[in-house]
């Protein structure tokens, strides 16, 4: 598996399942359309521009190029890229028919498929090995360790950290633990959490 430095956006968690099996890197969904109206997520996708670059990699249909070009809207252009599936008909296992265009999405794309889509946009591969990251990132664990997670109150927690760093509330704990990893080294996030007194006692 590949680690990419651009943060990936597609449009659901279909999207996301599949490529998470070809690469390892931070992707974001658009809930579809549900992008033109949250705010909180296009400012996320604004930070996570500035600091990493956008991919977008949407459904070769009609609706997935609206949502392109909003996108394209909200983010400065030197930030994104565009990776492009191929127009293949056909229909994802998981629905009864197809799409109104009868092509298939990004999550019924083969692996290989959806790496040369990536390597076409301009992905930028990083070169050391998922293994050797491991220890410096943000994990689960640590979540539990600083009361974000599994906690009485790490609901609001989490809620209080969301707000502090201007993030969706609606961002779970796993898509937090993937920003937060975008945004911050392993120490920094120590330093920020302890700051907001969710030391465990």
């Amino acid at each position: 598996m590949r680690r990419i430095e651009e943060v990936l956006i597609v449009e659901g968690r279909y999207d996301k399942n599949a490529l998470s099996q070809v690469v390892d890197a931070v992707i974001l969904e658009t809930s579809g359309f549900g992008i033109f109206h949250d705010r909180q997520k296009q400012k996320l996708f604004r930070t996570m521009a500035e600091q990493h670059g956008l991919i977008v990699l949407t459904d070769s249909d009609g609706a997935g190029f609206v949502i392109r070009n909003f996108i394209k809207s909200c983010v400065p252009p030197e930030r994104l890229k565009q990776a492009y599936i191929p127009d293949i008909p056909g229909k994802e296992r998981r629905k009864s028919a197809p799409s109104k265009e009868g092509k298939l999405g990004v999550e019924g794309m083969r692996p290989q498929v959806l790496l040369e889509a990536l390597e076409r946009a301009g992905a930028h591969f990083l070169d050391e090995e998922i293994g050797k990251q491991s220890a410096e990132r943000i994990s689960k664990a640590d979540l539990y360790r600083m009361g974000l997670s599994g906690g009485t109150n790490s609901r609001g927690k989490r809620a209080q950290l969301l707000q502090k760093l201007d993030l969706p509330e609606r961002l779970s704990a796993d898509g937090l633990l993937d920003v937060l990893n975008a945004l911050m080294s392993r120490e920094a996030f120590f330093d920020l959490a302890a700051a907001d007194h969710t030391d465990p006692e």
